[in-house]
């Protein structure tokens, strides 16, 4: 297992250089101005040229990476131009709002995808047919439209839950919770739908395996072979599945966070991406980046504790 972990933390070493070299590139072509953001329109074009010699914007491209790069390998994001504060202090007091979002919508997929496709798997028929319908239902529908409709149904019309904001854990565990559903619900909607699906498609392979025979030969009652064989044995692909819901789930949150005014990384890399403000977008491309190579180290070693093949592999 340490072996495992060793290689997949190695093949993971390159991830956070590509993505931050692609996210500065990005962030450089993109039209607008960070100098002109902070001092308004009415500044002139000597007052504008003289911030951007101060924060180092009219030096070259590859220089400008170069001393970002050496700063958050000492640990140092730098510090944000617009809101004059460390980039890690901005974005620490935001990350546990997306955490909660990302985490929660997927153990609800994951929960509610396994339950859907394990009975599908075993009753079949209309309930496999319909599954296949909601399914494409829950990939067709924007995440946007579909937070509004919660919004409409759920906030507005019943009450039962608050339209937008966040309260943290120690604002009561009741009220954070509460104000977490809608913003989940809507994360996890198109990963039940995946997740299901490749869980009934999974456990039916599984099945009509020869080991599957030869344990119902055996007289093992069904709950036992659905359960204990069928389910573990069609869980790699499972797995597999949510780790992509996680991953979309966290791209998710950029809109999310925005509808319903939750204070979280995605917001503020809109915030961020609409003055030009590079050290925060950098900084919530690192922290993604990192949440990604956890998740997928995480999701490797379930593959190892699934199957010792993997472990040697």
């Amino acid at each position: 297992m340490r072996r495992l972990i060793l290689q997949r933390l190695l093949l993971s070493i390159p991830l956070p250089f590509v993505v931050s070299g692609m996210t500065f590139l990005l962030t450089a072509l993109t039209p607008g101005d960070l100098a002109r953001s902070i001092l308004g329109g009415n500044a002139t074009q000597e007052q504008v040229d003289s911030l951007r010699h101060q924060l180092g914007l009219d030096e070259p491209l590859a220089a400008r990476y170069w001393q970002w790069l050496d700063a958050a390998l000492h640990g140092n994001l730098g510090v944000s131009p617009t809101m004059s504060e460390p980039v890690t202090t901005v974005l620490d007091t935001r990350l546990g709002v997306t955490l909660s979002l990302v985490i929660g919508s997927t153990l609800v997929a994951a929960a509610a995808g396994l339950l859907l496709g394990t009975v599908a798997a075993v009753r079949g028929g209309v309930l496999g047919r319909l599954l296949d319908v909601v399914s494409l239902i829950g990939l067709a529908l924007p995440n946007f439209w579909l937070a509004l409709m919660l919004i409409s149904w759920f906030a507005v019309d019943l009450r039962l839950f608050p339209v937008s904001g966040y309260v943290p854990p120690g604002g009561g565990l009741n009220n954070w919770a509460t104000s977490l559903v809608l913003p989940v619900v809507t994360l996890a909607a198109p990963g039940v739908a995946v997740i299901a699906r490749q869980t009934r498609d999974s456990m039916l392979s599984t099945v009509q395996r020869p080991f599957m025979r030869t344990l119902r030969a055996a007289g093992l009652p069904e709950r036992s072979l659905l359960l204990r064989h069928a389910l573990r044995n069609a869980a790699i692909p499972v797995l597999t599945v949510i780790g992509v819901v996680f991953v979309g789930a966290l791209s998710g949150t950029v809109i999310a966070e925005v509808v319903f005014a939750l204070p979280g990384l995605g917001s503020e890399a809109v915030n961020a991406t609409t003055v030009h403000d590079v050290p925060v977008i950098q900084g919530v491309a690192l922290y993604f980046t990192v949440l990604v190579i956890a998740v997928n180290l995480v999701i490797d070693i379930a593959y190892g504790w699934l199957d010792p093949r993997v472990r040697v592999s």
